[in-house]
């Protein structure tokens, strides 16, 4: 039996049960646990929760809040498609400019790998294209999660914003309050 298949063993018997990552770690027999929850959770469609998904919850807990599935997305990403992205956006993270091997500015003991991230996650309706991925360093993905950053001209528009004096800032602010309010 895989590290996976027993801890999704324990999550159905101890559901609704606040779980800790010491049991956790025990139960699967492996380092690699969080992988093996992450894996329940994006391909399965388990319902487990942490701290960042339920106020109550401290760091390290885990629970199942429902045996239901949830829809799963597959974010594989085919071999070839993969070094398609790759070659297209020259072996370095399109966030930072990172390439694989580089140092983390994080934890300089550790190398940065890189990753094909979805521009449009997946749950929000984003495709497995070429034109929806991109690679992005361990760095940017670990922090990235299912953001989607907004579009170029959105970005443009936010920027001339920040330059604008104070008193047009808040009138932009208060006319698009009283547009998406109403």
């Amino acid at each position: 039996m895989s590290a996976r298949d027993r801890l999704r063993e324990y999550f159905e018997a101890h559901a609704g049960e606040v779980v800790s990552t010491k049991t956790l770690r025990e139960v699967g027999g492996i380092s690699e646990y969080a992988r093996r929850i992450r894996e329940l959770r994006d391909i399965e469609g388990m319902d487990i929760l942490t701290h960042k998904d339920r106020a109550g919850l401290k760091p390290g807990e885990y629970l199942l809040a429902s045996l239901k599935r949830k829809p799963a997305f597959s974010s594989a990403v085919n071999p070839q498609l993969r070094m398609q992205v790759l070659e297209r956006n020259g072996f370095t993270c399109q966030l930072c400019g990172h390439g694989a091997g580089d140092p983390d500015p994080y934890n300089p003991s550790r190398k940065v790998r890189l990753h094909i991230d979805h521009i449009v996650p997946q749950q929000q309706g984003g495709g497995c294209t070429l034109d929806n991925l991109r690679v992005v360093c361990s760095v940017c993905n670990q922090a990235r999660g299912n953001i989607q950053t907004p579009s170029e001209s959105a970005r443009n528009l936010i920027a001339r914003i920040r330059r604008a004096p104070r008193a047009v800032q808040r009138e932009v602010f208060v006319l698009l309050k009283k547009t998406f309010t109403e």
